[in-house]
């Protein structure tokens, strides 16, 4: 499967996350760009769309020519994580916006691989083949559903 620009520019800085070692990275935009033969704006939109607070990240940038962008990777409590997912769920959630959630939770150890894989499938458009807005608005549901059951089952 081939990847867009924007797949392979948020792979290459979540890597340099991961190999960091740390939830922080200070980046370039324009030399970022000249890595990637992109123009800055295609790193801007990967930032604004795969670096949210949805996703788990925080962004902050300095303007001018010394300036940065640092992406920060924000950890939340396990226990309290659910919660603020499901407070910020809302009536209708896209397909895009459960699988970022969905992730996030993965990542934060909230989730097993295969709970988040059993999760996933079962939220697809494919599966809800519904018109919007009712597909979204199952969604939400299932999501808030399944989520409430796994933590009611979950070992302390």
């Amino acid at each position: 499967m081939a990847s867009n620009i924007s797949d392979i520019i948020e792979a290459y800085l979540k890597r340099l996350m991961e190999e960091s070692g740390l939830d922080v990275i200070e980046i370039q935009r324009n030399e970022l760009a000249e890595q990637f033969h992109c123009v800055p704006s295609q790193i801007n939109y990967v930032i604004s769309t795969r670096f949210t607070t949805d996703h788990g990240y925080i962004v902050e940038s300095k303007r001018g020519g010394g300036g940065y962008i640092r992406i920060r990777r924000v950890k939340l409590d396990k226990d309290h994580l659910l919660w603020d997912v499901l407070r910020s769920l809302g009536d209708e959630v896209s397909q895009s916006a459960s699988e970022a959630l969905i992730e996030r939770l993965r990542r934060d150890g909230w989730l097993t691989d295969r709970e988040a894989a059993l999760i996933s499938a079962m939220l697809r458009r494919e599966v809800l083949a519904l018109d919007l807005p009712y597909r979204d608005r199952l969604r939400a549901k299932l999501l808030a559903s399944a989520l409430q059951a796994l933590a009611a089952h979950r070992k302390p």
